[in-house]
């Protein structure tokens, strides 16, 4: 068979790179491509199996060989600097660690696997998360916990679902998360603002709100908020509570990114609610695994069977082999180093982005400073649109994200960027910068109609 069964291969990719073949294609027959080389079916077969295993193509029975999927040409990684990605860093995902906690759920959790679950969750893992949640000082029971379908899952049911509190309105930061402006835009909800800044908010203005609005419950991202990446003080956070408390207002904290707070004392505002004013959303999807589909929410006892009766509607239940593994791996203590591993990766690559915005960018524009969490927000100059710089910097392969759409219309800002550290590569942040602020400097001057010679600094 000797190495001809390579050469073999070696055409074929050629052809699906060039695209002569494409998703669906059928591929020659194996007495075709024996003659076209002289060579046995043998080695046609075998070259057929090693290209199915590197998923290029899949066999059906009596009919022949087809392409999976159009070829993707190995893009190389260092062509591309992506601010975009918001996902975990690949780098960091513990997929052969996790993969015995799958295999050992599916041992764990026959039964399960092919029935329905609880509602509410697997209580064994509920237990787990109970415990997990103390680290970040989130005290509570199993009976509160529902483990749910990502926190999206949570946020949207928690917008359609009447309150305790018997009010519709709600109150967001600005800005703020865009999956949750889609839900409310999508569910009609009347939704109100309150500006945030690096600063916070304006509490007299958060109390003037609470009092004269009727809000059902006020979302907020108490730690690395997206986009801007601020994180409330303590202090801060206590008040809000008691505002919360004093004008029957719900909080819904979104702390999607708490676990990498490099300041133990930092706390979230549920610690501060002895009366089940705040729901506590915990996601796992940025910390760990995204295609995992699971978070938690802690519940006031009052809403929990109301909510389950909402969740029941939209999915029955969360996938069990999902929530068996998610409880093996907290439960070998794999998360917990899992943990600690990826806070210094952060923590590091969020350093070396503020120290490039504030060696590089152009004065006239303005960025907050993290201290860690995936995003950082960059104030463009009034007469430069996010949009422009988006669609300069995608020429060059380097991708940011316009924050336009994380503001509802009567706050929109076009002039604000998110710079997510998660995807990108440690050694490609200060040359991503440099273009960035050199872009910047550019679309500035042609708007101010500076001479043609300013060109040649770009």
């Amino acid at each position: 068979m000797s190495s001809k069964y390579i050469k073999i291969m070696e055409e074929i990719k050629l052809q699906l790179a060039d695209r002569s073949l494409i998703a669906g294609s059928k591929l020659p027959s194996v007495r075709q491509l024996s003659e076209h080389f002289s060579c046995s079916k043998n080695t046609v077969i075998k070259a057929y199996e090693e290209l199915e295993k590197e998923h290029l193509i899949y066999s059906v029975p009596k009919s022949g060989y087809f392409v999976v999927n159009e070829f993707q040409n190995a893009t190389n990684e260092n062509d591309v600097i992506d601010f975009l990605s918001a996902g975990p860093d690949k780098n960091v995902m513990p997929y052969v660690e996790f993969q015995h906690c799958m295999n050992q759920a599916i041992e764990q959790y026959k039964e399960e696997l092919f029935t329905y679950s609880d509602q509410q969750g697997l209580y064994s893992l509920r237990v787990q998360l109970v415990k997990y949640l103390q680290n970040l000082q989130v005290f509570t029971q199993p009976e509160r916990v529902v483990v749910v379908s990502g926190s999206q899952q949570a946020l949207n049911l928690l917008v359609s679902m009447p309150f305790p509190n018997g009010k519709n309105n709600i109150l967001i930061e600005q800005p703020t998360y865009f999956g949750f402006i889609e839900s409310i835009n999508l569910q009609q909800a009347t939704t109100l603002g309150i500006e945030l800044s690096m600063e916070g908010i304006d509490l007299d203005r958060l109390e003037y709100i609470f009092r004269n609005n009727e809000i059902k419950f006020f979302y907020i991202i108490p730690r690395f908020h997206n986009p801007l990446g601020h994180c409330y003080s303590n202090s801060e956070k206590k008040k809000i509570v008691e505002l919360a408390e004093k004008y029957d207002v719900y909080i819904v904290e979104d702390d999607f990114l708490g676990d990498l707070d490099p300041n133990a004392k930092s706390d979230p505002l549920f610690s501060f609610d002895p009366s089940g004013r705040v729901i506590y959303i915990k996601s796992f999807s940025k910390i760990f695994l995204p295609g995992l589909r699971i978070a938690s929410v802690v519940l006031p006892t009052l809403m929990i069977n109301n909510f389950l009766r909402y969740k029941f509607s939209s999915d029955f239940n969360s996938s069990a082999l999902s929530q068996g593994a998610l409880e093996i791996y907290l439960k070998s203590g794999m998360f917990n180093s899992h943990l600690k591993k990826i806070k210094e990766v952060y923590r590091t690559k969020m350093q070396i982005l503020k120290e490039a915005c504030e060696l590089l960018l152009p004065a006239n524009t303005h960025f907050s400073k993290p201290t860690s969490g995936f995003y950082l927000s960059i104030s463009l100059p009034e007469n430069v649109t996010a949009k422009q710089v988006v669609h300069m910097l995608n020429e060059q392969h380097i991708y940011v994200d316009d924050a336009s759409r994380m503001f509802l219309p009567e706050y929109k800002n076009e002039n604000l960027l998110r710079l997510s550290i998660s995807q990108v590569n440690e050694s490609q942040i200060k040359l991503g910068v440099e273009r960035l602020a050199h872009c910047i400097a550019l679309i500035d001057s042609r708007k101010n109609h500076i001479t043609p010679n300013n060109f040649l600094l770009f």
